[in-house]
């Protein structure tokens, strides 16, 4: 039974959202300068790598990350292969999702891991809005994708991550699927806890595990 990671490693040098905190990476403390430990600070955003957006991303007021059911990010999950030629996800490319409860999208996305020195990418292949209502509405608890966001840069009120997150449906965006075939797998998806600021999402280290 293989167990996959498909967390993006944090690193300064790693692709991050355009306009979003940059990631630094600091020794606080160490042996080697008379420390009696290595104590290390790290300084991000929390959509920076692999994470989840939770509903209070978009949704003032919503659900926060450490409110987040556990139970929709462990379980069975299916990932979705499609070609290299699709660049908006449309209903059409979902398959027949009857008794899924989470998806996760590999899409040409996945490729861009393998090239972080061109940083932000917004030449990403998302979702529509219509697939977005079409997931919504099918019972799905979580939704995920191989780049940064799920939804188109710049798209005008954010309609893709407000039709999932206003059915609390969690996101998981920056997945790492370069080595994932497609097929029906066991998700576990591990955010952050935290309390306070927005409490908008959190990195998450995530693995796939054969089934």
């Amino acid at each position: 039974m293989k167990i996959y990671d498909i967390t993006i490693g944090l690193s300064e040098t790693m692709p991050i959202y355009a306009g979003d905190p940059t990631v630094s990476i600091s020794a606080a403390k160490s042996i080697a300068s008379g420390s009696s430990a290595n104590v290390t600070q790290i300084a991000m955003g929390v959509h920076s790598g692999t994470h989840v957006d939770a509903p209070n991303h978009f949704i003032d007021g919503a659900r926060r990350v450490h409110e987040l059911d556990p139970a929709k990010l462990v379980g069975p999950c299916r990932v979705v292969g499609l070609s290299d030629d699709v660049m908006a996800v449309a209903p059409e490319h979902v398959g027949d999702i009857a008794g899924v409860e989470r998806i996760l999208f590999k899409t040409r996305n996945s490729a861009f891991w393998n090239e972080p020195e061109r940083g932000f990418r917004k030449d990403f292949t998302y979702l529509i809005p219509e697939t977005a209502r079409l997931l919504a509405d099918s019972g799905v608890v979580l939704v995920g994708i191989d780049y940064l966001s799920i939804e188109k840069s710049g798209s005008p009120g954010h309609p893709v991550h407000i039709a999932l997150l206003e059915k609390e449906i969690v996101i998981l965006e920056g997945a790492d699927l370069r080595e994932i075939e497609p097929g029906d797998y066991e998700l576990i998806c591990l955010p952050l806890k935290y309390e306070g600021g927005g409490g908008d999402g959190s990195p998450a280290r995530t693995f796939l595990r054969e089934i």
